[in-house]
């Protein structure tokens, strides 16, 4: 588990929009890879590996629930956790550990496909909006399996005791319920084919591990996924090997593009973020690619435009609180249209108290007026992503300002204030 300090309150020593942070800042492996082959490893007879996962709170978490339910987890070394099995796997996931990350809920597939049951609550995490899992409770039904609501938790069973190949069209692009349905087929009888699936690189590498261990999976990567059911799979000491953290990426280009004379991220597949990369060269900024390096500086004066979130590869959800720091400085109106969740747009009075001129339309919808001079203040992360962007406004504020619930910002970002501050940042952690 982690040693390093996580929690309490993060202040910033603003540099006041002059360009001051300058070097190297390597990017950690993916969030959400990590934690779906976690979650796989209900699926293998054998011990599951992985290797360059992120020191995370949501990642030590989904540790727990494992445990909980039969599944060792070790931290052998730094960035790696070795996963096991046990005989008899439970199939409850209690309420008190669901709740703390949405992540839980691709749990619920493994664990049906084993053992035949699987019970559950609503999953938790950040307050982002109206988050339903209709996508899965549907999939699990067309799978054979009945599902029924009572007392607040859900309760899933196989008939039989085994799931069934199905076909399952997703009514919106889902990763998460992508990755879970796949997951779920795997131990299914027959073939399961997924339509309207998620494009995400991280469904991609969990199919390509999962193939290699005796999975049948065909088109990740694409619009339709056919999956033919198998026995368990085993690893035979395989190694998975997480793939770089495209959001993190992304936030690092925005840092760089608002408040460095020249930022060269490391360890990152520029091909993942390539909407970050255009929208940046598109308001003035030059970045520059390489294999595995983005390297950006600041360019003319920022002009306004429109930013839309979309499913990958259009922006992510995730990325759209920095971009509303970067749109902050722009010259202009620009406006900002979350299509994934309504709740996103919710933090927007934490940067307005820094001097963000934002103005909420709906839910999803907000106009932002620039460039705002930008001043410290106490603020307070209210999820992951919010927590970057107030970082990054902070890192071109004027004075000091004060993060509060830096815990939130740990669930998504490892070690965050060292790797800052190797850059040049005045960021320090008050626990």
């Amino acid at each position: 588990m982690a040693s390093h300090k996580t929690g309490g309150d993060f202040l910033i020593r603003g540099n006041g929009g002059i360009r001051k942070l300058q070097g190297k800042i390597a990017v950690s492996g993916a969030k959400n890879a990590a934690i779906k082959v976690m979650a796989a490893s209900f699926l293998f007879e054998d011990e599951v590996r992985l290797r360059n996962i992120p020191e995370i709170e949501d990642l030590f978490h989904i540790a727990k629930i494992l445990e909980s339910v039969g599944v060792s987890a070790d931290f052998p070394e730094k960035h790696t956790v070795l996963l096991k099995s046990q005989k008899n796997i439970g199939n409850e996931i209690s309420n008190e550990l669901g709740s703390k990350t949405r992540s839980s809920i691709v749990l619920t597939a493994p664990i049906l496909a084993r053992t035949g049951k699987v019970v559950f609550g609503n999953p938790g995490g950040c307050n982002l909006g109206e988050r339903p899992i209709d996508l899965w409770l549907d999939g699990y039904r067309k799978m054979g399996a009945n599902v029924k609501e009572e007392n607040g938790l859900f309760k899933v069973e196989a008939k039989n005791g085994k799931l069934r190949g199905a076909e399952i069209f997703f009514k919106v692009q889902s990763h998460t319920a992508t990755e879970g349905m796949m997951l779920a087929a795997c131990l299914a009888e027959g073939k399961t084919v997924l339509k309207n699936c998620a494009l995400e690189p991280e469904v991609k590498s969990l199919a390509d591990f999962l193939n290699s261990c005796g999975a049948k999976i065909d088109g990740a990567g694409t619009h339709t996924i056919t999956v033919q059911g198998t026995g368990l799979l085993s690893a035979k000491g395989k190694e998975y090997i997480t793939i770089p953290d495209r959001i993190e990426a992304g936030s690092f280009l925005i840092l760089g593009a608002l408040a460095a004379k020249e930022l060269v991220i490391e360890k990152c597949e520029p091909k993942h973020f390539e909407i970050v990369t255009e929208i940046l060269r598109s308001v003035g900024s030059e970045v520059e690619i390489a294999a595995d390096t983005a390297t950006v500086r600041g360019g003319k004066p920022f002009k306004a435009l429109p930013v839309r979130t979309h499913e990958y590869p259009g922006l992510a959800t995730d990325l759209q609180a920095p971009m509303a720091v970067l749109l902050s400085q722009m010259e202009g109106k620009s406006s900002l249209f979350e299509t994934i969740y309504e709740g996103r747009l919710n933090y927007l009075p934490e940067l307005q108290k820094m001097g963000v001129g934002a103005k909420l339309k709906d839910s999803h919808r907000a106009i932002i007026n620039g460039p705002s001079k930008l001043t410290g203040c106490e603020t307070t992360a209210l999820d992951i992503r919010s927590g970057m962007a107030l970082i990054i406004a902070a890192a071109i504020a004027e004075g000091e300002t004060f993060i509060h619930n830096a815990y939130m910002v740990d669930r998504g970002y490892d070690r965050i204030e060292e790797r800052l501050r190797g850059i040049g940042m005045g960021i320090e952690r008050i626990v």
